[in-house]
């Protein structure tokens, strides 16, 4: 660049240079390591999965088969019969994927539903009405929030044996359904967020506390409920623990169950790798693709949550 001097002469000037952004390029290094250590294990289980069972050791060092196949997923999902399995390189097991995925679809629908709806209703309470012994009560479920969840298990699986509900749908979902500490603060801090004055006019109308909540305080917080909903299905279709404890029977296998019994049903001794990676894509994808969709508004959401 060009410029005049006070006694009328040009002059060069040169341009600053721009510092190198190695902050910057450092950080995407991180991030992108990070994907990359995220993601490749799941590469792996796909790549194990599309690989033949006699391929499975030559092939160990490629990183994709060199002729994919689905034989494998057909297998879990039962679409081939027990002869035609073992003839793949199967190991004789009579898990049922399809049925393992449907209790998981089951059993994860129910216990989202039910605790967002319970838990917006408790948190609406805390957040609203007044009546005695609410931060009292508050504080109980804040310190709930410190409790392990292993010690519940023994006196959840007493009652629930009481009841007669081991192996049976209604056992498995009974300690999650109503509510979860984290669900009821999570939707408080955003229910305290919101503007009295709409709900303050809806009781000059003559509105009661049900009629705003299900008209008014629902709509507005749509976000946060998907939010919760996100994060439910997340922890319920991975939960494993209480499902193994309280399925017996084939038929009502949760997906992680399932996993875990083709493991152990190894009647030659060695386990049916190939065939177990393909059960856990399957039961991968759903909160994989559900994280890649919505990953954003979760953590949006979160953020927005935890500055009030």
């Amino acid at each position: 660049m060009t410029t005049l001097t006070p006694t009328g002469r040009a002059q060069d000037v040169q341009r600053p240079k721009k510092a190198f952004p190695l902050g910057r390029l450092v950080a995407w290094a991180c991030l992108l390591l990070i994907v990359f250590v995220s993601v490749f294990p799941i590469f792996i289980v796909l790549k194990t999965a599309l690989t033949g069972n006699k391929a499975l050791y030559t092939e160990a060092a490629s990183l994709w088969p060199s002729q994919p196949t689905l034989i494998n997923f057909q297998r879990v999902l039962g679409l081939l019969s027990p002869e035609a399995a073992q003839a793949a390189g199967g190991s004789g097991s009579s898990v049922s994927f399809a049925t393992a995925m449907k209790n998981s679809a089951v059993f994860t629908g129910l216990i989202v539903v039910g605790q967002t709806f319970f838990s917006a209703m408790a948190a609406y309470a805390f957040a609203r009405l007044r009546f005695p012994g609410r931060d009292f009560i508050f504080t109980l479920f804040l310190i709930a929030l410190m409790i392990p969840g292993i010690v519940l298990f023994i006196p959840n699986f007493i009652t629930v044996k009481n009841l007669g509900w081991l192996n049976t749908m209604p056992g498995m979902v009974a300690p999650f359904i109503l509510m979860s500490p984290f669900a009821v603060f999570f939707l408080r801090q955003f229910f305290l967020s919101l503007p009295r004055e709409t709900e303050e006019a809806a009781y000059i109308d003559g509105a009661s506390p049900l009629t705003i909540f299900f008209r008014i305080t629902l709509p507005m917080s749509q976000g946060p409920l998907v939010t919760l909903a996100i994060l439910t299905t997340i922890g319920m279709w991975n939960e494993f623990f209480w499902p193994f404890l309280i399925a017996k029977d084939e038929a009502s296998y949760t997906l992680p169950v399932a996993l875990q019994v083709f493991k152990t049903q190894t009647p030659q001794g060695t386990p049916d790798w190939t065939g177990l990676m393909a059960g856990t894509f399957i039961a991968i994808l759903p909160v994989f693709l559900l994280l890649v969709v919505m990953g954003r508004r979760v953590v949006e959401s979160l953020a927005f949550s935890g500055t009030k």
